[in-house]
């Protein structure tokens, strides 16, 4: 909205010699810090009130896992209201309806992937939660299908729509490149596209958008299940998305470091940035002893706006690198079902997701928390100097 007001009043603010005032509204780079520190300040200024009206509601976790020991571990938690996610996601969209351009085609979709997946996650969480008020034989939250089939849905829609923007009537365009690692996608100053890219036809490109989309709102969703630990990573990953979207979307920047340049894709730096800013906020009252929990409400949409920006940007295999301990959770689980399946009963971990199993391997959950992060951090680094590697 500050963005649309600047550029309605550009004319009178230039003839009255204002503009240089409020300029920097126009700059992207500022606009995702200041995004960021609104959504950051939304969460940490609501959180206690909303926190207090979810524990009024009695909406709290039940704290169910597979292995005895971590149900009776996660006692201790079944009185922290859950569901926290609505703060998350009502500060991103907060701060992208504030500093963002809401003409642009990618921060528009961007909100539809948002309140699409808070709304399933916020039903399939109120579900769960409010089972026992309505009495024995309620539904338990949303079936495992139905979340599915609106998150492929949802990736089927994002794949079409942003492959039908990115197409060119004057040939292939570099908004459906198949960017692999060290890979030049210019040959030329002119950005003139290089041979031998590959370019995805748009039944491979849906195909590849939904898979990330729903894949990474799964894998942040598993990744949910210790105080801090899906919102400290996905604070790391959106920054690191964050600073690919700022990439992709300067023609400058983008020809530098030979990736795709993707008009347009700039703006989903402020929907990073903001992001960003909600998981640190919400981080001060989900840190342990959390006092609140996210709940699918937060972590579907969470995932599937990173995996979004991931497939804008033509980067998904960076982000993925980015995400590499949100993929080992998910594999823990894929792997862990796959194989008690084939052998009757035999595991590969002591219990899955992941950080269990390192919980029950003798680390504390501050110690498998605080680690998990820092790993991340280096996958961010490692996944942003890859970049200039060609």
């Amino acid at each position: 909205m500050l963005y649309l007001l600047l550029n309605t009043l550009e004319n009178w603010l230039l003839e009255h010699q204002l503009y240089r005032y409020f300029s920097v509204l126009a700059q992207i780079q500022f606009r995702a810090l200041a995004a960021a520190s609104i959504s950051f300040l939304i969460v940490l200024l609501m959180g206690r009130r909303v926190i207090a009206w979810l524990v009024k509601l009695k909406i709290g976790d039940s704290g169910l896992s597979d292995a005895e020991v971590l149900r009776l571990h996660t006692q201790s938690k079944a009185n922290t209201p859950t569901m926290g996610g609505v703060l998350i996601a009502g500060a991103i969209l907060a701060g992208v309806l504030l500093l963002g351009d809401l003409t642009n085609f990618y921060v528009q979709i961007g909100m539809i992937v948002l309140v699409w997946l808070a709304a399933v996650g916020a039903a399939d969480d109120w579900l769960k939660l409010t089972a026992k008020k309505r009495g024995s034989g309620s539904r338990q939250g949303l079936y495992s299908w139905e979340k599915l089939v609106f998150q492929l849905g949802l990736g089927v829609l994002v794949g079409y729509f942003v492959y039908s923007h990115g197409a060119r009537p004057d040939g292939p365009s570099l908004a459906h490149v198949l960017t692999l690692p060290f890979q030049k996608t210019y040959a030329t100053p002119a950005i003139t596209p290089a041979k031998g890219l590959l370019y995805l036809g748009p039944l491979a490109f849906i195909g590849i958008s939904t898979m990330v989309v729903a894949g990474m709102s799964n894998a942040v969703n598993i990744t949910d299940g210790m105080d801090g630990l899906a919102a400290g990573i996905s604070t790391v990953v959106a920054f690191g998305a964050c600073v690919l979207a700022l990439i992709a979307g300067t023609q400058s920047w983008a020809q530098y470091l030979l990736v795709p340049y993707v008009p347009g894709s700039e703006e989903l730096a402020v929907f990073m940035g903001a992001t960003a800013g909600a998981c640190l906020g919400f981080l001060w009252w989900n840190c342990s002893p959390a006092r609140v929990f996210m709940g699918d409400t937060g972590a579907l949409c969470l995932g599937g706006l990173m995996g979004y920006t991931a497939v804008v940007v033509r980067q998904e295999i960076v982000i993925l690198v980015m995400s590499g301990v949100f993929l080992a959770e998910i594999a823990s689980v894929a792997m862990q079902v796959s194989y008690y399946k084939a052998t009757k009963g035999k595991r590969i971990f002591r219990v899955a997701p992941f950080h269990h199993h390192l919980h029950l391997g003798g680390w504390t959950e501050q110690q498998i928390v605080t680690r998990l992060w820092i790993v991340s951090v280096l996958l961010v680094v490692l996944a942003l100097a890859s970049i200039k590697v060609r």
